[in-house]
């Protein structure tokens, strides 16, 4: 059975960010999420998702993604998607502006959730394609029906290829959240917690640290429970 393995990995995972070191930027940050998923027939649901990202040091918002994912249940506990995603950065980041496909299976087992993604990113400083793959697992421990349930999750993101406009190979970050996941309603649920994100060091750049207070907040038009998975 691979849960007792999922939670022991999922329970660490927080354990995981790296020590503070001298060379490595910090920043504080506040992450905005909005999903809503609407059902299109009996397996079958398109999720609609928006994201703004705030931080210190950029000084307001510095990100923007706007998108969805179609997904098909292909059993009681395990759904593939695919999907597409605009990504806007602001304030002057270096960063550009890309454009995201993504394909995704989720799996329920319980209390633990995993999601394994593949991002395809393609950039306006190349015709390349970026690859990312980014396994996530995640526990919920619930407290009670109706109750507000407590969660702990890990994602790492691996780069299998190198391109010309700046993404460079091998593991690139981790993100670890400790939070509290809130019924609002029938329909609507809110995931607010404690994320911590850790960039490794770069040739051209410092590891870098984010703190940020993540919100995300969920609306399910049809019936049935969406699986909870941090973007």
């Amino acid at each position: 059975m691979p849960c007792p393995l999922l939670l022991r990995c999922t329970l660490v995972a927080p354990l995981l960010v790296a020590a503070p070191a001298a060379a490595q930027d910090e920043d504080e940050q506040l992450w905005l999420q909005v999903n809503t998923a609407v059902p299109l027939g009996r397996d079958v649901r398109l999720t609609l998702e928006q994201i703004a990202r705030v931080g210190d040091r950029a000084g307001g918002l510095f990100q923007t993604e706007f998108g969805g994912i179609l997904g098909y249940k292909v059993a009681s506990n395990v759904e593939l998607g695919l999907g597409y995603r605009k990504v806007g950065m602001h304030k002057g980041t270096t960063a550009a502006n890309e454009d995201r496909l993504r394909q995704q299976i989720v799996g329920t087992f319980g209390a633990v959730v995993t999601r394994l993604r593949l991002d395809a990113r393609f950039h306006p400083g190349g015709n390349e394609i970026g690859f990312r793959i980014r396994p996530l697992v995640r526990y919920n421990h619930r407290l009670g029906a109706g109750r507000p349930a407590l969660f702990v999750s890990h994602e790492s993101f691996y780069l299998p290829n190198t391109t010309r406009w700046g993404q460079r190979r091998g593991y690139e970050r981790m993100r670890n959240i400790i939070g509290v996941a809130m019924p609002l309603g029938r329909q609507v649920a809110a995931d607010i917690g404690y994320l911590n994100q850790y960039r490794l060091a770069s040739d051209d750049a410092r590891a870098q640290v984010d703190h940020a207070l993540t919100i995300q907040l969920s609306i399910n038009l049809g019936a049935g429970e969406t699986p909870p998975a941090d973007d």
